[in-house]
């Protein structure tokens, strides 16, 4: 899969052009696979699945929420189409550092929004800007569409690495924004597109990069030249997008720490009860979730150079079968 390669006036590059989808199609995992988001949300949700989460985002805080629109430089379908996105802002008047949140192939369903809310609310309160954003629903390919199909999920990982690319640009646009500290993490299809846009070449880029239980095949080829430094992270038992696959690259550029959690899932952040959906394993995992959360939050104020002694992840205690491991590639290493 071929990544992009520079920030151009008429978009970005294609992924994977027209022609080429042929020819990669075997390095593809199964469609199924492919899916390894959220699309499963509809049948959990009809099933009474979706286990309680307290409280609302930012409960009993003065932080902002607005909603904001933004222009899509690939519209895809239409001949123009905006990107709607949920914008919350801690008190101050900054500049921050910001976050854009990026939803899985079935979009800003009702426990996926939830798990996107949690981690708003835990960079809102470290000071950050959050950009939650949605590709889908001004589309019209929201309720799992994208997820029944490769071509689908395909044309996605194309429209949506420009729709990452747009937001970048909106939110260095903003005055309370530090457009050198803007930051990127994506859910299942939205985290293939993180580690898309971890290797484009791009002004003004994103400062780091988190992928949660990606598409390993997203980077391409075993060496890769990341751009901008790039956490992943999966579960040892997800069989969508098996996390292992992604401890098979190696940068030649940028940092690479990947994380795989011994006992999770896909879509171990959002609070479902452990279920099969098409033969595979979904759901929550409670020490993987707190677990990586706050690893990308140490993650991404490492590279800012800031204090996180109290976000640094420590094991001990922790039981054997517990236990994360981690693999970290850059060069030198």
């Amino acid at each position: 899969m071929q990544g992009f390669l520079s920030d151009q006036a008429g978009g970005i590059v294609d992924v994977l052009s027209t022609n080429n989808r042929k020819r990669t199609a075997p390095l593809a995992i199964p469609r199924r696979t492919l899916c390894g988001v959220v699309g499963f949300m509809r049948l959990a949700l009809a099933f009474g699945c979706v286990m309680p989460i307290a409280g609302g985002l930012l409960a009993g805080r003065a932080d902002a929420q607005e909603t904001v629109v933004i222009k899509a430089t690939r519209p895809f379908g239409a001949k123009t189409a905006t990107l709607a996105a949920e914008l919350y802002r801690p008190a101050g008047r900054g500049p921050f550092p910001a976050v854009i949140l990026m939803h899985g192939c079935g979009g800003w369903q009702p426990a996926v929004l939830q798990a996107l809310h949690t981690h708003a609310a835990q960079f809102v309160g470290r000071g950050y800007v959050v950009l939650n954003l949605d590709s889908f629903g001004p589309r019209g390919t929201s309720g799992g569409v994208v997820c029944e199909s490769y071509d689908r999920l395909v044309d996605a990982l194309n429209y949506r690495t420009n729709d990452a690319v747009d937001a970048l640009r909106y939110l260095q646009s903003r005055t309370f924004v530090d457009p050198a500290r803007v930051f990127l993490i994506g859910q299942s299809n939205g985290g293939s597109v993180a580690v898309i846009a971890a290797k484009l070449a791009l002004t003004r880029s994103f400062r780091a990069i988190a992928a949660y239980y990606p598409w390993c095949g997203a980077f391409g080829a075993p060496q890769v030249a990341l751009m901008a430094p790039l956490i992943v992270v999966g579960g040892a038992n997800d069989d969508w997008t098996p996390i292992d696959d992604c401890f098979k690259a190696r940068s030649v550029g940028a940092k690479l720490t990947v994380v795989r959690y011994p006992n999770a899932v896909h879509s171990f952040d959002v609070n479902i009860k452990v279920q099969r959906y098409l033969g595979k394993l979904v759901g929550f995992d409670k020490f993987a979730a707190e677990d990586s959360r706050a690893r990308i939050l140490a993650f991404f104020e490492e590279q800012q150079g800031r204090d996180a002694v109290d976000l640094v992840v420590r094991v001990q205690g922790v039981p054997p079968e517990m236990k994360p491991l981690v693999a970290v590639s850059a060069p030198g290493k």
